[in-house]
C-alpha cells in the first residue's frame, strides 16, 4: 500500500478508545479550522450528507438543519459521545448515527448527496477501499469531500513524519500518508485543493462525481440530424 505502515482494525478502536474521553480537547481544537471549512462548504449543499468517521460528533452541531445527516463510525466509544450530543443539543435533523466499517458501508449505491470523511483517511487499514465506498455511495452530480494530513517528503516535517512511521500501530494513524494514495486511484474529479490552518497541516480535498453517461442517440433520430 504504497509504503504506509500496515494499522489493523483493532489497533484503531483500541486507539479511540483511549482517545474518545479527551478528543474534544485535544485533537478536536487542532482540527478545528479544517473541520469548519469543510463545514461551510457542505452548508451550502443540499440533501443527505453521510459523515465518515463521525467520531464524538463534534461536528453535528455545525451542519445546516436543511441537510439530513447520517454519521458512521467504528468506534463505540466515539459514537457513544455522539449519540449523547445529539440528544443534549436536540438535533432533529441527524437521521442515524451507527457503528460501521468505512471500508464495507451497509448503504446502497448512490445513497447521499455528499459525503465527508475528516481526519480519516490516515486511521483507517484500507484507504484504498474506504475511497471506493465514498464513491459507491456518493449520488452522480454529488460531492466527496475529504479533509486529511498528507506527508512531505522535505524538511523538517517530512523528517519527523518518516521517524514516527514505525509507531503508527500505536498512534493509530498513518504519519507517512500520501495524497497521491487517494487521487491517483479515484474516479472522481478532483475540483479544488485547499492547505488549511494550522501551519497547512492539513489539507481539504473537494471532488465531484460525475453525472451518468447521458442516453445514447437513437439510430433514427441521429439520421435525422
Amino acid at each position: 500500500m504504497n509504503g504506509i505502515a500496515r494499522i489493523d482494525e483493532q489497533s484503531v478502536i483500541k486507539a479511540y478508545a483511549r482517545w474518545a474521553p479527551v478528543y474534544d480537547f485535544s485533537f478536536g481544537p487542532v482540527a478545528d479550522a479544517g473541520r469548519k471549512r469543510a463545514i461551510d462548504i457542505i452548508n451550502q449543499r443540499s440533501g443527505t450528507l453521510l459523515e465518515v468517521g463521525v467520531g464524538t460528533g463534534v461536528a453535528l452541531p455545525r451542519y445546516a438543519p436543511h441537510l439530513t445527516v447520517t454519521g458512521i463510525d467504528l468506534s463505540p466509544d466515539m459514537l457513544r459521545i455522539a449519540r449523547q450530543r445529539v440528544r443534549e443539543r436536540k438535533l432533529t435533523n441527524i437521521a442515524g448515527i451507527y457503528e460501521m466499517d468505512a471500508s464495507e458501508l451497509r448503504f446502497e449505491d448512490a445513497s447521499f448527496d455528499t459525503v465527508v470523511a475528516m481526519y480519516v483517511m490516515t486511521v483507517v487499514p484500507d484507504p484504498v477501499q474506504v475511497l471506493r465506498e465514498l464513491e459507491r455511495v456518493c449520488a452522480p452530480g454529488g460531492e466527496v469531500v475529504i479533509v486529511n494530513h498528507f506527508a512531505q517528503d522535505h524538511g523538517v516535517r517530512g523528517w519527523v513524519e518518516s521517524f514516527m512511521a514505525p509507531a503508527a500501530r500505536a498512534l493509530g494513524w498513518h504519519p507517512d500518508f500520501r495524497v497521491e494514495t487517494i487521487t491517483d486511484i479515484t474516479t472522481l474529479d478532483l475540483v479544488e485543493t485547499v492547505k488549511l490552518k494550522p501551519f497547512s497541516l492539513f489539507t481539504m480535498l473537494r471532488f465531484h462525481k460525475p453525472e451518468a453517461a447521458e442516453t445514447a442517440v437513437a439510430p433514427e433520430a441521429a439520421a435525422a440530424v
